[in-house]
């Protein structure tokens, strides 16, 4: 059983020495340390030839006391005078920089280095998508290097299984949109144009856009997850040992997946929307659904269809390649892994928003509107 710490006060013609016996250890220390503060000089040393054992705390205790009491210590062995003298180190003031950055320098500053991050990403995520071209036109040149199995699975996952929350999030859209719109609308006496507004915002710009958002909150950040902790057990690396490319092997079919599924979410989006706007319209505004349908094949032109279409797979793209270059950036650790989830969904959408306002900025140019 350990020996539980002791103090013993010698006078002598210099001074009293202070012996300390057993284990200087948190767990039989008891009441040394206030026995140590009732001390007082002078003291000419405090003798640690009986200690058997010193831990931390008993280093900082004897190390405060000697400071105190401005004597020295003997008898003590090698390994306590290093974890004394370890311990005496943290004592020192800690030197503070003397200049001072204002609120406004350290904001402008912060603001600078989000502006060279976010540089350094796009750049980065400009030259992955080269690469993604690259893996793709290495496929087609060796069609056997198709992963037919993992696209088709990335199919299902990507489109079927998202299927039921993208048109519960549509349907509802669509009775929001009818229902605020009818509300506006009554003032005026033009109730009729509901169906205008719900049919052409639904097909021109919130199915596609919408469901790019849940596309990109959905299925970037399971890419993200996906990769990022590939990257942390090797896989990726071992995939480049045996010669398969991960580019060809991970990225190219969740890219493929994503692409050829936005088109087909966004009209079915679109549908659910336009069926949840002819609902609230048939409820509240006694429009019944022939006459909704009727004069949406009236006012909705073809050209806001073809605008939904175009822009859904540029956004596929995005959201695909957000989603696999954060996670192939995954290095440290597993909180990584949910950094690099997040930046990918907020770089997705972020990207996804800019080109939809570039989209119709260009539609409207060229007489898409």
């Amino acid at each position: 059983m350990n020996k539980a710490a002791d103090l013993v006060e010698e006078p002598r013609d210099d001074g009293t020495v202070v012996r300390l016996t057993g284990h200087l250890s948190i767990a039989c220390l008891n009441d040394l340390p206030a026995r140590l503060d009732a001390v007082t000089g002078p003291v000419a040393a405090i003798d640690l030839s009986g200690v058997s054992h010193m831990d931390t705390i008993g280093a900082w205790t004897v190390h405060r006391a000697a400071k105190r009491l401005g004597c020295d210590l003997s008898g003590a062995n090698d390994d306590a005078v290093r974890l004394i003298e370890t311990v005496g180190t943290l004592d020192e003031p800690v030197s503070i920089r003397p200049d001072y950055v204002s609120p406004w320098q350290r904001i402008v500053g912060q603001i600078g280095e989000a502006v060279v991050n976010s540089g350094v990403t796009l750049l980065g995520l400009l030259g992955f998508f080269g690469s993604t071209l690259v893996a793709s036109w290495n496929v087609i040149r060796h069609p056997s290097r198709f992963r037919l199995n993992a696209v088709v699975q990335r199919f299902e996952v990507v489109g079927v299984s998202a299927l039921g929350i993208i048109g519960l999030m549509s349907f509802l859209i669509g009775i929001v949109i009818a229902q605020q719109g009818s509300v506006q609308l009554r003032q005026f006496g033009m109730e009729m144009l509901t169906i205008n507004l719900v049919g052409r915002l639904t097909f021109r710009e919130l199915g596609v856009l919408m469901t790019a958002i849940m596309v990109a909150g959905r299925s970037g950040s399971a890419f993200a997850a996906q990769l990022g902790t590939m990257k942390l057990t090797e896989e990726v690396d071992a995939m480049r040992t045996i010669g398969v490319s991960p580019m060809e092997a991970l990225v190219l079919p969740r890219t493929l997946a994503v692409v050829v599924m936005m088109p087909l979410l966004g009209f079915y989006s679109s549908i659910m929307a336009i069926i949840g706007g002819g609902f609230l319209c048939a409820v509240s505004l006694e429009i019944p659904p022939i006459t909704f349908v009727q004069r949406l094949r009236e006012v909705v032109p073809i050209t806001d269809l073809w605008v939904g279409l175009i822009k859904a797979p540029v956004f596929g793209v995005i959201i695909a390649l957000a989603g696999c270059f954060q996670g192939m950036q995954v290095k440290a650790n597993a909180e990584e892994v949910g950094l690099r989830t997040t930046s990918a969904v907020v770089q997705a959408i972020f990207l996804v928003i800019v080109l939809d306002a570039f989209f119709a900025v260009f539609f409207t140019w060229v007489g898409w509107n």
